[in-house]
């Protein structure tokens, strides 16, 4: 079997870290650790269980996609690389099976699993990451950061571009495919996720991340999300203004538009109870899709004020 080489990437990710890397402990031909200016002991603890440690320059902004591309730059002659984020941990036999799936399919350029939340449901937020994460196995067009790649396709497309700072994974995605290669997503547990979401705020600010990667991946790719960014324009923007303008005029137009609403919001519950989902999360899950698209058209709104005015993108945190 193809041997595989494991770049981890963080930045004061603790304990996190620390399981991140014991679940790769002796499964890896090489272990990368890429970190973003931590303030706490996960260089030590990176070095303490042998990975090889690269100290990310921090005078450019950080990007999840600088720190990923000087991860691959630093193996030795890789083949196949699995990329994981510091606060997942890798599930028992997820790296051969994946490796075993390219070896058996040379028109498959990058294969990827389950991730799923290992505190699913100490917060509604965790939970609706959970939800995200699990999508159908079979041929996929993107997924997130934790992917296993051919190292000549990665090389091919230049890695991952490194001023896009959210939806990154999915923008290399596009390249890939674009590059002729398909995409596979394997029906296997992968990693174990702790998005330690637990606050308003919190959810708040990713979802703007969110939105910001929408637009700039969608600037590069305009058919890249494009469904997304139609939605976010009509709910948070469009029927807002004309809500406003019935409200003033025709009181009527503003009662249409939260019908139109209302009737979103019962479409997405019953999308989430076809996707299998329980009533009980149905709801309010429903509620955050719905209310996302106001932070998603903010973080629209900030990528073209960043984009018009040549100011640096920086990263949007939400930890």
């Amino acid at each position: 079997m193809t041997p595989v080489d494991v770049v981890l990437i963080g930045r004061n990710e603790g304990h996190r870290l620390k399981a991140a890397l014991a679940s790769v402990a002796e499964l890896a031909r090489q272990v990368v650790y890429v970190d973003s200016g931590s303030t706490d002991d996960s260089v030590a603890a990176a070095r303490a269980a042998g990975a090889k440690v690269v100290n990310l320059d921090m005078s450019t902004p950080f990007t999840a996609a600088r720190a990923r591309n000087a991860g691959f730059d630093a193996l030795d002659a890789p083949e196949y690389v699995q990329f994981i984020d510091g606060d997942c941990a890798l599930v028992p036999g997820y790296l051969d099976k994946a490796a075993a799936f390219l070896d058996d399919n040379p028109k498959v350029g990058m294969v990827t699993g389950w991730r799923s939340e290992i505190h699913r449901d100490v917060s509604l937020y965790n939970q609706l990451c959970d939800w995200e994460w699990r999508r159908p196995a079979g041929t996929i067009l993107a997924c997130g950061g934790d992917m296993m790649v051919r190292a000549p396709l990665w090389r091919a497309v230049g890695g991952m571009n490194p001023i896009v700072i959210a939806s990154e994974d999915e923008e290399i995605c596009v390249r890939f495919r674009k590059a002729g290669w398909l995409l596979h997503r394997i029906p296997e547990e992968m990693t174990r996720h702790d998005a330690a979401m637990t606050r308003f705020g919190q959810w708040w600010q990713r979802a703007i991340r969110s939105g910001h990667g929408f637009a700039q991946v969608g600037h590069l790719h305009p058919e890249y999300f494009a469904r997304e960014r139609m939605r976010v324009w009509t709910y948070a923007l469009v029927l807002p203004l004309i809500a406003l303008a019935g409200f003033v005029t025709q009181l009527w137009l503003t009662a249409f538009i939260l019908l139109i609403y209302l009737l979103n919001y019962l479409r997405t519950v019953q999308g989430l109870r076809r996707g299998g989902m329980r009533w009980s999360e149905a709801w309010p899950h429903a509620a955050l899709i719905a209310l996302s698209k106001f932070p998603n058209l903010i973080g629209m709104l900030r990528y073209h004020a960043r984009r018009l005015s040549g100011a640096e993108m920086r990263i949007i945190e939400y930890k």
